[in-house]
């Protein structure tokens, strides 16, 4: 197996929540996963220009892809508790998608750390990526009505949120073309970003959240914006995670459940936040995620 990657620092929600968060990658420690990343192979084009910044998605195709076809796509979006991170962190993720057939994309967006933005622009951009994958499709070879979204921890957050939270749009796109993945495959997500009395959350942390939202709580919480007709969900949870607790997806669950959407979560004995990541211990979670995500697609007809 290959040796770790990295090893992150993990904290109370609050914490993660607060001013100046532990990044759940650290670049200083890790250049293999350092910003701007790089990863070979990948296809990079800009999605978007905001607040200065050129936005890019890392698209890595099917072998002996010419963008013919119609194919399934997975767009990941990195964690880091909106302040830091990188879209390398999907890397791995990405090449697997690619081999058995898809389109896989690692997604940039702005940060508080680089781009000083909050929380409901990270979620713009999550929905101009989307967006934009669907409005090349064409010319990318993709399935437009077989996109999923996915991401781990705040990037779970940004692709629930793309796919279930109403308004938050960039001004001058084209809204005719819908930021809504057709599935959704998360990692530790945060998905309750206001008071809920069943996600098994200390309130108080919501209080210390709100400064960092730019936008009421409940307008960036997929939670709260739950209803029929929402895309088929597989959430990946540490039932050990102190930073994203498990109650919060317990409770997402029921209520996609109650709205008649398919939510399977698949919760993990001992295992604390970022256990999935690749590179963690001996990859064991990694492999055993990524193959439950694989059966989770084919179970949809996307992958054979």
């Amino acid at each position: 197996m290959p040796k770790p990657l990295f090893l992150s620092r993990r904290s109370a929600l609050g914490a993660l929540l607060a001013a100046a968060p532990a990044p759940l990658i650290s670049q200083q420690q890790n250049p293999r996963l350092s910003y701007p990343p790089d990863m070979a192979g990948a296809r990079a084009e800009v999605y978007k220009t905001a607040g200065g910044a050129d936005l890019k998605l890392w698209m890595f195709m099917p072998e002996g892809d010419k963008g013919s076809g119609r194919r399934p796509a997975i767009v990941f979006f990195f964690g880091g508790g909106w302040t830091s991170g990188s879209p390398k962190q999907f890397e791995q993720h990405c090449r697997h998608f690619a081999s058995r057939g898809m389109v896989a994309i690692a997604a940039d967006y702005r940060v508080a750390s680089r781009h000083q933005v909050k929380v409901a622009d990270c979620v713009r951009d999550a929905k101009s990526a989307v967006r934009w994958v669907r409005s090349n499709a064409g010319r990318l070879g993709i399935d437009p009505n077989r996109i999923a979204a996915g991401g781990g921890s705040a990037g779970g957050h940004l692709a629930a949120a793309a796919a279930i939270l109403p308004g938050l749009e960039e001004a001058g796109e084209d809204l005719t073309v819908s930021s809504r993945s057709n599935a959704l495959v998360l990692f530790n997500p945060a998905l309750v970003l206001a008071a809920v009395p069943d996600a098994g959350l200390d309130q108080s942390a919501f209080a210390k959240l709100a400064g960092r939202l730019g936008t009421e709580p409940e307008a960036v919480s997929p939670y709260h914006h739950v209803k029929r007709g929402a895309p088929p969900t597989i959430i990946f949870h540490g039932k050990a995670d102190t930073t994203v607790p498990y109650g919060t997806v317990e409770a997402f669950a029921r209520k996609m459940a109650a709205a008649g959407n398919r939510c399977e979560l698949e919760g993990y004995d001992g295992q604390t936040h970022g256990f999935f990541n690749y590179g963690r211990g001996n990859n064991e979670y990694f492999e055993k995620t990524l193959k439950r995500a694989d059966q989770f697609l084919v179970s949809l007809g996307w992958l054979k």
